[in-house]
């Protein structure tokens, strides 16, 4: 080897050396360095980025907090929340998606399924009788509790929070809630008789025998039925609203069976014979024998009213809470209504098989294919539960959470510019204008900041809207929140100040604003950066106490501080935990984040904390 290509060799080595060692100290390798090498191949920030690659914790909290952040800002766009959204019939439901969750043993051999509001119970084709779901209505009740003996149920149904079952002999079972003795069965009434048909309502049981009479049971006060009513005898079908009954006769007419005259009433005239009849919380619908829908009631724009055009005929109808289901004598299933749940959203798997029946009630569907196979779709619990309106908590923490964030990170960019003016211009100035700032900042410093914020949000707060009030949390956080900034950005210029470079630059006449703003904060931007990430926490803590204590951002507008306050009651806090654990979970999660990037940021920024 001659002597050009030992040279050669070696420049190649040292030249992959170096790359070797740039690579490995910006893509976080550990091969160690002397403090030359890394000041020969290294910026100061890539040093800082480098040494704070290096700290776990704060990489770890880094992480953390960018997922957090990526899911609030993407999720409300994909999980819109609609702040008018209540359902009582949802209230403080547990955490869980099993609300649709079938029994193995049912599965397959389905005779007949009843739904309520969190709950399903179904009998199979043996005439056993099962429940799922969300079935514990209160400590002492739970509808997993079915009577034994029942013998063989041929029919169930589900009402708001009690549950009836009918065997092969006529025998009737209640159980649930009894509280209006809606599942107390009038067996001295119906005795010697044949029940063809049990229903139940909201806090009401009414129960048809086979020779047309109807018997009623529960609340009175709320539900409209007319234990006189002209058509005992004449009845073949009855179902329930939320606050009436409706009764199909024998020879094909829709009757009301309230005392009131209300949209129910208003039953459209030439339906022709009727077959099926069916009801929402506050609409009738019904089927005549030409397979043609007719809908009347309280119609709202939840859009029962709005039938869809089916090529075949309509051979069957089921009511859901604000939606309806209907089957044609092709198999194919039709829905229309409010589909908040996509509960009205037929599954591309329902709409290739051939179905035989339909069960619906609230937001759940189940459908049966002639192989026997269970289908379902519409509402299958929630995952973070919900709370007392009846509000998917899962929502209400993304859009809360995006609202928290963008509140902190609004104050934290109003109280860092007006620090950084303050102390750069005090710290450059000194003498009089510096006494001024000074004393004008401890002013500010000196005020209770809680007590003040929320004297000041109850005095011009309660005329604002939501929004508006938004807005002034974010002005107030970051109007009050500066003092303390400003102090160490006057402290650093005032070290600053007397370099040469800054005394160079007033030598050649550079104008005393260029001065402070482009030769001396960018030296002093590592105690900016720090600051203002450390008071990115304080301030979303500030909104959450605020909130919490009612001085906040007001409901319905969601923040994880709002949402604490919600379930700021003993009741609450010991029977629905989950409305409060959540929320205070990520709210410390992604504040002890943020302040771990602080501290990381400290160490890397700061070159006394760096062991060389």
């Amino acid at each position: 080897m001659d002597a050009k290509q030992i040279s050669n060799k070696k420049k190649n080595k040292k030249k992959k050396s170096f790359s070797h060692l740039l690579f490995m100290n910006l893509f976080g390798g550990k091969e160690k360095m002397t403090m030359l090498e890394e000041e020969d191949i290294q910026s100061p920030w890539q040093t800082v980025r480098s040494t704070f690659r290096d700290d776990k914790v704060a990489m770890t909290a880094l992480i953390t907090f960018l997922v957090i952040l990526a899911i609030v800002l993407i999720g409300p766009l994909a999980i819109p929340i609609d702040l008018s959204f209540s359902e009582t019939t949802q209230q403080n439901i547990a955490p869980g998606l099993d609300l649709m969750k079938l029994p193995q043993d049912l599965d397959g051999k389905v005779e007949q399924i009843a739904i309520g509001p969190t709950f399903s119970i179904g009998v199979s084709t043996d005439g056993k009788v099962y429940t799922w779901g969300k079935t514990k209505i209160n400590k002492n009740t739970d509808l997993k509790d079915i009577p034994a003996n029942m013998g063989k149920v041929v029919k169930v149904a589900a009402g708001f929070d009690h549950a009836l079952a009918l065997n092969e002999d006529g025998e009737i079972f209640a159980w649930g809630n009894n509280r209006q003795k809606q599942a107390s069965i009038p067996v001295e009434l119906i005795r010697g008789k044949k029940v063809v048909d049990i229903v139940a309502g909201y806090q009401n049981s009414a129960i048809l025998t086979d020779d047309g009479c109807l018997y009623y049971v529960g609340n009175s006060t709320n539900n409209d039925f007319n234990e006189f009513h002209p058509y005992q005898g004449q009845l073949k079908k009855v179902v329930a609203t939320s606050d009436t009954l409706m009764g199909l006769t024998s020879d094909g007419q829709v009757v009301h069976l309230g005392t009131q005259i209300n949209s129910y009433t208003n039953i459209p005239q030439n339906m022709g014979n009727i077959v099926d009849i069916a009801t929402t919380a506050s609409t009738v619908a019904t089927i005549n024998d030409e397979g043609k829908v007719f809908v009347w009631g309280n119609l709202s724009s939840k859009g029962e009213g709005k039938i869809p055009d089916v090529k075949d005929k309509i051979v069957s109808l089921q009511g859901g809470r604000y939606h309806y289901t209907a089957v044609t004598e092709t198999g194919e299933v039709v829905s229309w209504g409010s589909n908040y749940y996509k509960q009205s959203t037929i599954p591309k798997e329902v709409s290739e098989s051939k179905i035989s029946k339909v069960y619906t009630g609230f937001y759940q569907n189940y459908a049966i294919t002639t192989e026997g196979k269970v289908l379902t779709w519409g509402l299958n619990g929630y995952p973070f539960g919900s709370d007392e309106l009846g509000r998917d908590i899962f929502t209400r923490l993304l859009n809360g959470g995006r609202m928290s964030i963008t509140i902190g990170a609004v104050a934290v960019i109003i109280s860092t510019i007006i620090g950084v003016i303050v102390g750069g211009i005090s710290g450059f100035s000194g003498g009089k204008v510096d006494m001024v700032l000074q004393r004008i900042s401890e002013m500010v410093a000196s005020l209770p900041f809680l007590p003040f914020a929320m004297i000041l949000s109850a005095l011009i707060g309660n005329s604002m809207t939501s929004r508006q009030r938004v807005v002034l949390i974010m002005i107030i956080l970051g109007l009050l929140s500066w003092p303390g900034l400003q102090r160490l950005v006057r402290a650093q210029v005032l070290s600053v100040r007397e370099q040469e470079y800054v005394v160079a630059a007033k030598s050649i006449g550079v104008k005393r604003r260029h001065i402070i703003f482009k030769h001396i904060l960018p030296n002093v931007i590592s105690v900016i950066i720090v600051s203002a990430t450390l008071s990115f926490a304080s301030s979303m803590l500030t909104e959450a106490t605020l909130s919490y204590l009612g001085f906040g951002v007001q409901a319905p507008l969601p923040t994880w501080g709002n949402m604490l306050y919600g379930a700021n009651n003993s009741i609450v806090i010991q029977n629905y935990w989950w409305r409060w654990v959540f929320a205070s979970i990520v709210l410390s999660i992604s504040v002890v984040s943020i302040n771990s990037i602080g501290d990381g940021l400290r160490d890397a920024i700061d070159p006394k904390s760096q062991e060389r």
